[in-house]
């Protein structure tokens, strides 16, 4: 299995109305693929949150792999 660093953000606005990009959660999640790294992801905030879905506390989720260190 693989390690992919999910993140999620909310677009709120500011007090001058400019839109702004805030990070709400991030993990680390150890997952055969991004998409089922990103669906194990949901489901984490949603428990861990105690929310019905992750769309109520984010816009967007990204998944990105992580690079494996390799001792010699």
């Amino acid at each position: 299995m693989r390690t992919f660093a999910v993140e999620f953000h909310k677009t709120v606005s500011d007090g001058t109305g400019h839109d702004r990009r805030v990070l709400q959660w991030r993990c680390l999640i150890r997952a055969p693929s991004a998409g089922r790294a990103g669906t194990n992801a949901k489901a984490m905030l949603c428990a861990r949150l105690g929310v019905a879905d992750w769309q109520m506390r984010a816009d967007s989720c990204a998944v990105r792999p992580v690079a494996e260190r390799r001792i010699a």
